[in-house]
């Protein structure tokens, strides 16, 4: 039966996700439309519910994809427009939301591959560049994320939103700074703290070897912690009027030339 009434008790659960307290509470998380809902369901994440609204799709393929989230065990819930809209975190959604277990992300289950690359995001705020750098990670290559001292929810909607899907297929941890300098240092990674008041530039160095980029918050940059910790402090050199890049811009400049010197060198 179609569900119609904002009172739902499902409905009600389903939209007290979208504040992060509510999360972290139920260790549950919102995954809307059809692309992040294709791309977390491919990646194992297990859905609990899945609500849709036929009149809202976009596209052809969205039954099929009802399907398979039915057979994956999640209870479907088929809703009118005006409910799936309020669930919804985007000012237009495509007809379906789902709710998933959160994943535990702990360092101890970041791999720590020979010649691999990182990134460590310090003190992020916004949940959309969060969402990028990730996307960037993983159109890099790069084997993972570390989150530090975190101050945006990685299940924020909008994270999810700009990942496209990256943050269920990469490899991420949470922690402190700390740990994560002492994980670092433990598989002998090279670090590399992005600060603009450095000297050396980031194409000048080799990148090949097993990498770290660690990146600061939007307003403040990075801490004193990792710029007095790191093997080598790069900036980015700038040519116009503006200091600095966004920090997710940042990241991807960076990734991208890691991945353009490790496809460049003879023994790869």
């Amino acid at each position: 039966m179609k569900i119609t009434s904002m009172q739902n008790p499902g409905v009600k659960f389903a939209r007290c996700l979208r504040d992060r307290k509510s999360r972290d509470t139920s260790g549950m998380a919102l995954v809307e439309g059809y692309r992040a809902v294709r791309r977390a369901l491919e990646c194992g994440l297990d859905f609990t519910e899945a609500y849709y609204a036929p009149e809202l799709f976009l596209g052809e393929n969205n039954e099929a994809l009802l399907e398979k989230l039915e057979s994956a065990g999640a209870e479907m819930k088929e809703v009118a427009g005006h409910v799936l809209a309020k669930i919804a975190y985007r000012d237009r959604p495509e007809g379906i939301v789902g709710i998933v277990r959160k994943r535990q992300h702990s360092l101890q289950s970041m791999p720590a591959r020979s010649g691999g690359l990182y990134v460590v995001a310090e003190t992020l705020e916004k949940p959309g560049n969060l969402g990028s750098i990730l996307r960037s990670a993983d159109a890099a290559g790069a084997d993972g994320v570390i989150v530090c001292d975190k101050r945006t929810d990685i299940y924020n909607p909008n994270a999810i939103t700009a990942s496209t899907g990256a943050l269920f297929s990469m490899d991420i941890a949470e922690c402190s700074a700390e740990e994560a300098h002492e994980w670092l240092k433990e598989n002998k990674i090279k670090i590399f703290a992005a600060t603009p008041e450095a000297k050396t530039p980031y194409y000048s160095v080799d990148l090949t070897c097993s990498t770290a980029f660690v990146v600061g918050a939007e307003q403040y940059g990075l801490s004193e912690f990792w710029k007095k910790n790191s093997d080598m402090n790069l900036s980015i050199p700038m040519k116009g009027y503006i200091d600095s890049l966004n920090v997710a811009t940042a990241s991807t400049v960076m990734l991208f030339e890691a991945s353009r010197q490790r496809q460049s060198a003879p023994d790869r």
